[in-house]
């Protein structure tokens, strides 16, 4: 079965938009995990206009099941990485002003600084991961940087589905292939839904972990969080 990390930014969000604690990111991140999800991911950008620096320290002792903390490996984040020591590190690039992530790392251009960064938190008893687009090349890249797993940058995917485009799942399917080849984990993100999951997980082979939030929580004010988490565990099995 594949692994659902829960993504709790837009529960930060909402938390943020009146300045107290309501609601209690802490208590949902229980909660979720109390559901079923096998992780909890968060995103502190360096504005922290969500997660906040703290809350990643804060919840440390938490998350009793896959801790996964994504971010650019600044030299802020990658203290707080160390500090908190999760279970994963996922390396997405923060471009200033961005809304939310937009592309994949290059692994080729950046290979030498990701080779040193991911070499630290593994001496540090952290997994990793590269958020990336489905580029065989990249991937490649990806192999000779000594990461772990490689996340796969699903927004392409989910637009292209929405329209009824199925043959938008190819270039994951070879980009899983290869990443199977050179024997690196697959993770997958980004606008995954209950709406396209099922078939993603269906066409990706061995797909370890898929972390969701934007769908996840909006799909939840309908739906109850409790029942959507459950949703898509039936659909990652």
């Amino acid at each position: 079965m594949t692994k659902l990390s829960v993504n709790i930014n837009k529960i930060a969000t909402l938390r943020n938009a009146r300045g107290g604690n309501v609601p209690d990111l802490l208590s949902v991140a229980k909660d979720i995990q109390k559901f079923g999800a096998q992780g909890i991911t968060i995103h502190p950008r360096p504005d922290e206009r969500h997660i906040r620096y703290q809350d990643a320290r804060d919840l440390k002792p938490i998350v009793n099941t896959e801790f996964n903390i994504e971010g650019n490996p600044q030299h802020n984040f990658i203290e707080l990485v160390l500090e908190c020591k999760p279970t994963q590190v996922t390396i997405v690039p923060d471009a200033i002003g961005a809304i939310t992530s937009s592309a994949g790392r290059d692994t080729i251009a950046f290979q030498g600084y990701l080779t040193e960064v991911i070499a630290e938190f593994q001496r540090n008893g952290i997994r990793t991961s590269i958020f990336v687009n489905p580029d065989l090349k990249i991937i490649e890249g990806a192999k000779k940087t000594g990461t772990d797993r490689i996340e796969l940058y699903t927004e392409n995917f989910a637009h292209q589905y929405a329209l009824g485009n199925t043959k938008a799942i190819e270039p994951y399917v070879a980009a899983a292939i290869l990443a199977n080849e050179l024997d690196l984990g697959i993770n997958a993100g980004h606008d995954l839904s209950l709406d396209n999951i099922k078939f993603f997980k269906e066409n990706i082979p061995n797909l370890l972990e898929v972390s969701i939030g934007h769908a996840l929580i909006c799909e939840a004010l309908y739906l109850g969080l409790d029942n959507v988490v459950n949703m898509y565990l039936q659909k990652l099995k």
